[in-house]
This record gives structure tokens, sequence and C-alpha cells, in this order.
């Protein structure tokens, strides 16, 4: 799956503090914009997204929040695509396809597993800084 996610045309930011509150406000966040965009709840892609958002920011909560005050997540949809990233201010890039490898169990392993039994991809983006990084995943709607 090859997405030009600058050509999805509807967009939705959310920031929030690091915190374990985090992940409740982007699930919440998340089912309010798939509504409004008219991705219905019960649509196959919906579920397994919110696992692995959910998993993803727990991970900024609980890994980069010590050098990242806030947490952003980027939504990004079109026709046929359902696109977010976790955004934090920590360096560290973890290695997305070792854990599904060799990582069984890990969160990370299961958004893996998730996105790439889904058809979906996932990529890390680092900042221009080096000092923070966004994980994509891209979905088939």
């Amino acid at each position: 799956m090859t997405v030009n996610l600058e050509a999805l045309p509807l967009r939705h930011v959310l920031t929030v503090p690091a915190m374990g509150s985090a992940v409740r406000l982007a699930r919440e966040t998340t089912e309010q914009v798939l509504a409004e965009w008219g991705i219905r709840r019960h649509h196959p892609t919906v579920d397994p997204a919110l696992l692995i958002l959910s998993e993803l920011v727990s991970n900024s909560v609980q890994h980069a929040a010590v050098l990242s005050p806030n947490v952003t997540v980027i939504y990004a949809a079109g026709a046929d695509t359902f696109a977010f990233a976790v955004h934090d201010r920590h360096p560290y890039q973890p290695a997305l396809f070792a854990a599904v490898a060799g990582d069984r169990g890990s969160g990370l392993a299961t958004v893996m597993e998730l996105t790439l039994g889904l058809g979906g991809t996932a990529v890390i983006r680092g900042d221009a800084d080096g000092q923070g990084k966004s994980i994509w995943i891209t979905l088939p709607l």
C-alpha cells in the first residue's frame, strides 16, 4: 500500500499532555473524527485502528514524556485510506519491523501485526532536528 499522505484531503490534529489520559482522549477524538468523515464505527478498520493508536500513544506517554511534555496525533483520510501519526519529541526511534520478527507479545509487535494484517503500512519519520519522531500508520478503508 503506497499512499501520498500529503494528498489525503481530510485532516485533523490533536495535541494532548503526555499523561495517562492522553490515550482516552486520543481514542475518543479518533472516533469523533472518523464519524465526522463518514467512516462508520462498525467499519472493519476502526477497531484495529483504535487499538494501534492506543498502543502508540501509550508508548509515547510511557517512554517519551521525560523529553516530550505533549503527544500529537495527526489524522488524514481519503476515499480509501485512513492514516494517522503519533508524534513526540523524544529522539529514540523503535525498530518497527524487528518487533514483528522477534518481540511477540509486545505492544509494538501487536501494532505491526495488525497494521500489516490489514494491508497497511507503518513508517517512522524523524523530525528535521533529530529530536523527535512521528510513527505513521496507513490503513485501507
